[in-house]
């Protein structure tokens, strides 16, 4: 069994299941298990004695370093400052006795995430005197005297504290570091160098295509990336076609179920041909539509769940639809997204089988129907901490490995990376996480999109049972518009410095009226009035044209998101 001392910022309690915990198995793959809290103590009741890491949530917020008494600067004039609510795991470690110190184990993870990436980017040339590496220094000396205090069972308080201020110090060089990548990315994609220094001659001469990278693995892309919003056909209006003129390359227009066939067999096509017709003739933008297939409640029409436990029905109402849908906008959709998380399995209960049989259908129909497009499947909740509850589920990654093994005809995967809500696998990763995420997925040798990369413009909370969600998490700050636009500034600018991606949309234009993931997700607010995070959606598709650097892949930048997150925190 695992055991760890809880750090001093978990409540203690009599016992409880922790919202959001789950356990980790060798190669990244979540496994079966419960994560609970008892008075000071985590235990984790798992199914195997194999070694087994913990994803937890942990506040690192301004109050809990208050806690810390870490006053004087790590380094020249940084400090440590709030980071918010984020989601850490431990490394795998094997079943012993006395319980483990979580905040040392969470600060070991973060030391080694750092100098695997540092490998795995080929920068150990770093000078030694760059902030990131003497933050990692100074990371690893504090996270050195907890290591020597932890002998000590009468020391397990101090060992907690030094451990999270290393975790705090190494969390800050992480993020910093995977800016700075970001940058020298984002450099050499646009200036072509990366491309033609790993491209044969014959694939430059010819119509380029994608190459393998042969140092870091993944696809590099020939093109630059391209930023768009998916737009509702409801939210159609001047404001809304406004503000989408010189802000995005591309428009998704979402076509869920529910609202183009809301009942069986009649189709209302009239909102969404008219949101297609003015992106294809009045914006000139291209138009990717989808996802068609989404099991989520608020993409299912009622008539539909009549068949949620009759598969060969329900596999037949899917390559209905798909064929209705493709035939109509196959003359004006460039890009489709046919299928989205249907390896979750939260809704429509699907079997490992139908799961591949039902992709492959989606992605059937359309290359029969329309050759010429580009199709991709959305994987949802890409950490996957579903599975660890759901064992009738898929592993995002395995998910995606079986369809190319299968050898179902697809272009690209898409990521659909949603942040700070309660809903499942919404939580907050903070900037490595997230880059770290986008280089296992690479390994697919898969262009990659993220479809659907989005966080909130102020806190959210469940509508009941609040005690049963994990936090929604934060990143430096409570959530607020301009929070918001510093999280889609990093966040957007960093995806878009992967030499695989080939997209990145942002989840919402405008705050809806109706159900959906996110209430306040828009770029948009209810009475269509922009948000900040428009205009910096603005400056990143500026700069990129430009062939500029966004400003936002600056790692001093991180500072002026602390600022303003704790500026808006006070109101």
């Amino acid at each position: 069994m695992l055991r760890f001392t809880a750090p001093h910022n978990l409540n203690p309690m009599t016992q409880r299941v922790l919202p959001g915990a789950y356990l980790i198995g060798p190669d990244s793959v979540p496994i079966a298990g419960e994560v609970v809290l008892e008075d000071d103590t985590i235990r984790c009741e798992k199914g195997t004695r194999d070694a087994a890491a913990v994803a937890l949530q942990i506040d690192l917020d301004g109050h809990r370093l208050q806690t810390l008494g870490h006053d004087e600067p790590v380094i020249d004039d940084i400090r440590l400052r709030p980071l918010g609510v984020l989601t850490l795991q431990t490394c795998l470690l094997p079943d012993r006795e006395r319980p483990y110190v979580l905040a040392l184990e969470l600060a070991r993870h973060r030391i080694m995430l750092i100098l695997t990436k540092l490998e795995e980017w080929q920068i150990f040339e770093l000078p030694g005197d760059s902030i990131e590496m003497r933050l990692l220094d100074a990371a690893r000396a504090v996270f050195t005297k907890a290591l020597v205090r932890s002998n000590d069972p009468n020391e397990t308080a101090e060992t907690s504290r030094l451990g999270m201020i290393a975790l705090w110090i190494a969390i800050e060089a992480s993020e910093r570091l995977a800016l700075r990548q970001a940058k020298l990315d984002l450099e050499s994609r646009q200036d072509g160098s990366l491309y033609s220094s790993i491209a044969e001659d014959g694939a430059q001469s010819k119509r380029p295509v994608p190459v393998l990278h042969p140092g870091r693995g993944g696809v590099v892309l020939p093109s630059r990336p391209a930023i768009g919003v998916s737009a509702s056909p409801s939210v159609l209006g001047e404001q809304t076609k406004s503000a989408l003129r010189d802000s995005v390359d591309f428009v998704t227009v979402p076509m869920r179920w529910i609202e183009m066939e809301p009942i069986e067999g009649e189709y209302a096509y009239s909102p969404t041909d008219r949101w297609i017709e003015w992106a294809i003739r009045t914006a000139k933008l291209p138009v990717v539509a989808g996802p068609v297939i989404d099991f989520r409640p608020h993409c299912v029409p009622e008539w539909l769940y009549i068949w949620e436990n009759d598969y060969e029905t329900l596999r037949d109402l899917v390559y209905e639809h798909m064929k209705a849908v493709v035939t109509r906008y196959r003359r004006t959709v460039s890009r489709w997204t046919v299928c989205s998380g249907l390896h979750c399995g939260d809704h429509f209960k699907l079997d490992f089988q139908q799961m591949i049989d039902l992709t492959r259908i989606c992605v059937l129909v359309v290359r029969k129907l329309h050759p010429r497009a580009k199709v991709q499947v959305e994987i949802v909740q890409p950490w996957g901490g579903y599975h660890t509850s759901d064992r009738r589920s898929l592993p995002p990654l395995l998910y995606a490995e079986m369809l190319t093994q299968s050898g179902i005809p697809l272009d690209a995967f898409s990521l659909r990376v949603q942040m700070g809500s309660y809903r499942s696998g919404q939580d907050t990763r903070d900037l490595m996480a997230f880059s770290s995420m986008l280089d296992q997925y690479a390994m697919l040798d898969r262009p990659i999109s993220i479809s659907g990369l989005g966080c909130p413009s102020g806190p959210l909370t469940p509508d009941e049972h609040p005690e049963q969600h994990a936090q929604p998490g934060s990143w430096r700050g409570l959530w607020n518009e301009q929070s918001q636009a510093d999280w889609l500034s990093a966040y957007a600018s960093l995806a878009m410095s992967k030499p695989y991606i080939e997209t990145v949309c942002w989840h919402e234009l405008a705050d809806p009226a109706g159900s959906t993931e996110m209430r306040t997700g828009g770029l948009l607010d209810r009475r269509m009035d922009p948000r900040p995070a428009l205009q910096r959606m603005r400056d990143i598709r500026n700069a990129i044209l430009e062939n500029k650097l966004p400003a936002s892949l600056d790692p001093r930048q991180l500072d002026r998101a602390d600022t303003s997150a704790s500026v808006g925190s006070t109101n």
